[in-house]
């Protein structure tokens, strides 16, 4: 093969990969750390006499980069490198970088956004979660980044070639994002089919992986824990009395961090002692008990420390322009008293407010609470999203423990538990 010839085609697929990340959003920094990047690969390229720029070699320039270091070792340029390089590797793969693509503008845009936007419309109807409804944008959007850039502006010219390089792409993500994007796809061109948009039916084309969340055991803090986070709160300042009663509402009643920041004044009944609302993730309508820790607190928030606001919502931020939280900020409040209060072996478990949501059902059911009354205290659509929360109950469990057998004993000397 003819090396001129072959670095022409590196430059050509180089000049494609830097005007595709200026489509996609990239800044002129970044830019130019790409192109100084491939610049030094093309270097490399010609000392080491490559004639063709492939996975062996880009694994040869990484080496080169490296040299016996290990890469936690090495400054930020050199990682900035071997990403550089691990990118121009997956461009000239698949002709886009899946698990990095970012856009400025999240909006759908042209004749497949348009389509999109009439899918995700069609599916509100049908009284979809708002949460899925975005996640099926997000991966769709995907699907229309990845069009975009292979020339195909709409739907109605896809092909079954296009699809299977799409799903191709997609390898770089975790397999639960793999998993959504199938579900949203067989969805979305089921639609197309059934609209009369699409001729065929590509649906029958898009997988099924098989994939099945695995369910991680809840974390959970003790009382005493529990309590030691709340006296690590200084209640003396404006702050403090917000933030003790968020954690109150958290540990307490265990509400999630996104119903706290959109609790607006209309949700306290305070004549029946009773916070009522719908809840943003399952769209349930719960009714909850003030209890007077909690109603204590918020008076105390509302009368000495809550800024002069118009706005609807309880809880805001302490400097202007004194705006609701959002669900970060509570993490964040939680996971700092957490610390305060010295909690042992913390960053090897989850510390933000779901957490003590998990620990209050812990305590419920260290009481023998049903799970039915478990279910309903959470907001749970149905049971089966508590019964999670058996496997931390420790005392049962151990009640359901079977005696092991002595090892010598005729059980062992029968069938698969002999030892020939």
């Amino acid at each position: 093969m003819d090396i001129n010839k072959s670095i022409d085609t590196f430059d050509v697929m180089a000049a494609d990969l830097l005007s595709y990340l200026s489509r996609i959003g990239f800044k002129k920094t970044a830019i130019n750390r790409y192109r100084n990047s491939i610049n030094r690969i093309k270097t490399h390229m010609e000392q080491e006499g490559k004639i063709a720029f492939n996975s062996e070699t880009c694994s040869r320039f990484v080496e080169h980069l490296t040299g016996n270091s290990a890469y936690q070792d090495l400054n930020r340029r050199e990682k900035d490198e071997i990403r550089c390089a691990n990118v121009v590797l997956e461009y000239q793969l698949t002709g886009s970088i899946a698990f990095r693509t970012i856009r400025k503008n999240k909006t759908l845009y042209g004749k497949i956004g348009s389509t999109i936007s009439e899918y995700l419309s069609y599916r509100k109807s049908r009284n979809i979660s708002i949460s899925t409804l975005e996640g099926n944008q997000l991966y769709l959007q995907r699907l229309q980044d990845f069009l975009e850039n292979h020339g195909i502006t709409d739907i109605k010219n896809i092909s079954q070639s296009d699809i299977l390089s799409f799903i191709k792409s997609l390898s770089f993500y975790s397999k639960g994002t793999i998993h959504c994007t199938l579900s949203a796809l067989r969805g979305f061109f089921r639609y197309l089919h059934d609209i009369g948009m699409l001729k065929v039916d590509w649906s029958y084309l898009v997988p099924k992986d098989g994939y099945k969340k695995e369910v991680k055991l809840p974390t959970t803090y003790e009382k005493d824990e529990i309590e030691s986070i709340l006296k690590a709160v200084d209640r003396g300042n404006p702050k403090g009395k917000r933030d003790y009663a968020i954690i109150l509402l958290a540990a307490r009643l265990g509400l999630r961090s996104s119903d706290i920041c959109k609790m607006k004044f209309e949700n306290i009944l305070w004549e029946q002692n009773l916070i009522v609302l719908t809840q943003q993730k399952t769209a349930k309508r719960i009714e909850l008990p003030l209890l007077p820790e909690i109603g204590n607190s918020i008076i105390d928030y509302l009368k000495y420390a809550r800024p002069h606001s118009e706005s609807p919502y309880i809880f805001l931020h302490v400097n202007p322009r004194y705006e609701r939280l959002q669900e970060p900020t509570i993490h964040s409040i939680v996971s700092q008293y957490m610390r305060q209060a010295g909690i042992h072996n913390i960053n090897q478990k989850k510390h933000g407010p779901h957490a003590l949501r998990h620990s209050l059902a812990g305590f419920l059911l260290e009481k023998k609470t049903p799970l039915p009354v478990i279910s309903e205290v959470l907001g749970h659509t149905n049971t089966e999203s508590t019964k999670t929360y058996l496997r931390i109950d420790m005392e049962s469990l151990r009640q359901c423990a079977l005696k092991v057998p002595s090892l010598y004993t005729p059980l062992y000397e029968r069938g698969r538990y002999r030892n020939d």
